[in-house]
Parts: structure tokens; sequence; C-alpha cells
């Protein structure tokens, strides 16, 4: 047996460095790719992983299997059984990986690659993202450039954007709109200062700014071949009185934005709808 110290690595530099939270996940994966293993094991505080937080909905399913598409989407979204780039590197390397307890021999979930089987399930999890905040650019001229001028500052300082969307024109008089878009709550401040530099060049009236917003996502393969999930999942919102404030789509991901102090009624309440727990 050997025992290999995780969450290590080396700049480009050389110089030894931390691989951030979730790293020992990183290391593992990485190891099982270098040496071609069957399966990867990873230990942890959580039996798998589920349907949803079991600490918000108590109905939340242990998954026997999930696609490393769904994994990407659901770590992306919130979810905190597995660091996101080692889900990155297992996918790119074909590594099957298994989430486990630590504190007991039950079977976890298997995290591969997407089969048959698997398109079969519409929606495999839901997750709700706690740590995202929300800038509106009010008045922005509506001229091409603008928007490529916004984020390549945003790049440029090192603010990661998730969604974004743009409001129609306020009136043909005034041909300005509203630019919004999401980032990390810990990354306000960078993105409030790369913004108001560029105040003077693109001309924009004010930055607002929310933080009390929460991402509610739906994540599924079988989402690629079933229509009407958007649908029933702005149904079941509405049915429950929650605004959807923006809206985020991809092959296998219906996410929207909702008011923060609504978020666990939201994810409670779409989890029924479509995994009926």
């Amino acid at each position: 047996m050997v025992i290999v110290a995780g969450f290590q690595g080396q700049t480009s530099g050389g110089q030894i460095t931390t691989l951030g939270r979730g790293g020992s996940d990183l290391t593992a994966i990485a190891l099982a790719a270098a040496l071609k293993a069957d399966l990867c094991q990873i230990y942890t505080d959580v039996d798998g992983v589920y349907t949803s937080d079991p600490r918000i909905v108590p109905g939340a399913r242990k998954l026997p299997e999930i696609s490393y598409d769904e994994m990407l989407e659901l770590a992306g979204s919130g979810a905190k059984v597995m660091q996101l780039r080692s889900v990155e590197i297992a996918k790119k390397f074909g590594v099957v990986f298994e989430v486990r307890s630590s504190l007991n021999d039950n079977p976890g979930t298997i995290v591969k690659e997407e089969t048959r089987s698997m398109e079969e399930v519409v929606v495999r999890g839901v997750a709700l993202d706690k740590n995202q905040a929300k800038l509106t650019l009010v008045g922005v001229p509506d001229q091409p450039g603008v928007a490529a001028k916004v984020f390549r500052a945003l790049a440029g300082a090192s603010v990661s954007v998730d969604m974004s969307g743009q409001t129609i024109s306020h009136g043909a008089d005034t041909p300005l709109t509203d630019l919004s878009f999401t980032v990390d709550k810990p990354d306000v401040g960078k993105a409030r200062a790369a913004i108001d530099a560029l105040k003077a060049e693109v001309g924009f009236q004010e930055v607002a700014i929310d933080e009390r917003i929460g991402k509610l996502s739906l994540v599924g393969v079988g989402m690629r071949t079933h229509s009407g999930v958007a649908a029933k999942m702005f149904e079941t919102l509405a049915a429950e009185g929650i605004n959807i404030e923006m809206i985020s789509t991809s092959e296998i991901k219906i996410s929207v934005l909702v008011e923060l102090s609504r978020g666990e009624q939201a994810l409670r309440a779409v989890h029924k709808a479509f995994l009926g727990v």
C-alpha cells in the first residue's frame, strides 16, 4: 500500500503550492489516471452523490451512478460533494470513480461516462448555489463591442462570469440597455473595481449589485431528448409564487436566479415536482 500526500502540486515556475479546497480529490484522480486504475474510490463524509442536498431536502435520494457531465454541472451549480477540477480530470482521462463514506461500508455513487440507460432519467439532481451575486450595468449604450469590453475587463481581473443577460433597449430615442451577470460573492469587489475603471470609456449610468440571490439548477442528461422540462420548472416556481430574475440553459442544465430567501423553498418544490419527494 502506497501512501501519498494529497492536495499538493507545483506552479509553472516549479514552486510547491496547494491545489485548493478539495485538492485531495484531484490528487487521487490524477494518480488513478497515471496508474490506469480500474476504479478510484473517494472517501468523504457523505454516502455518495444525492439528488439534492439532504440537509435541505429530506427526501433526497442517493444516486447509484451519475455521468461525468452531470457531476460537472452539479459541482458547478453549488453541490460540494466533489471538486470541479477533479471531475474534469476524471472525464478527460476516463477515470471511473466512486464517491463513498469513510464512516461505513455502504456502496457509494459511481461516476463514469454516460450510458444509454442514463438518458432514461430526465432529471438527475437539483442544486442551489447561495454564493452568487448579480451585477447590473444600468444604461449601457446599445452598441456593438460594449459587452466585449466589459467581459474582457472582468477576465483581465481574473473574475469568472457565470450567468449573463441583456435587456431590450430603453426606447428608440434612447438606445440604452441593462447588462446583468453573476459572479461568485468573493469576486464582487474585483468585479466592481474592473467595471468602475470602464465607466468613462463605456458610458453606463450606474452599477447595481444584488447579493441576495440564489442560483437554482436542474441537471440531467435525459433533458436532451425530453421536452417540456423548462416549462414544468417555471410552472412549479410560479405555483410557489417565486419570481425568476434570470435564466440560463444548456443541453443538460437549466439554471434560474431567485430571491435568496426563497431559495430553499424553490429547491424543495422543484425536487418534488421532478423527483417525487
